[in-house]
């Protein structure tokens, strides 16, 4: 029996799937319609990472969840971490992606992100390594 927790995580995996999809739609229109054939680098980059997100969040995110030894609220609040950074991310690039305004945002960044950056950090590892602790507790 699949754990509700784990079904929640594989419902955002197929959430995350489709907005890849419709991304994927753009990039194909800013690829027709541009002189060299190319999407904006950051309508490419959040095309690709919805379509890599999506696939670690049913591939490793929701087995750990379903196999970890931690109570499902642990579980959820760790996932939640995991893939909700994940969203944040996609949506960063879908905003550069819009704005169009540069092709390396490392290089025009904002000294103000440094602590949603470090947010980002903490959640994906920090949550990933809960889940991977649970499952390890449970199965190893």
């Amino acid at each position: 029996m699949i754990r509700q927790e784990t079904a929640w995580v594989l419902f955002a995996a197929g959430v995350i799937f489709l907005a890849a999809l419709f991304l994927g739609v753009w990039k194909w229109q800013q690829s027709m319609s541009s002189p060299d054939g190319t999407a904006h680098r950051y309508v490419n980059v959040a095309h690709n990472s919805a379509l890599l997100y999506s696939f670690a969040t049913s591939a490793v995110v929701a087995p750990l969840v379903q196999f970890s030894g931690w109570p499902s609220a642990v579980n959820i609040s760790a996932a939640a971490a995991v893939v909700g950074m994940f969203v944040v991310t996609i949506a960063n690039y879908v905003r550069l992606g819009i704005e169009g305004r540069t092709d390396n945002q490392m290089r025009d960044r904002k000294t103000s992100l440094r602590g949603v950056r470090e947010t980002l950090i903490i959640g994906e590892i920090g949550g990933t390594a809960v889940l991977l602790t649970g499952f390890a507790s449970a199965q190893l």
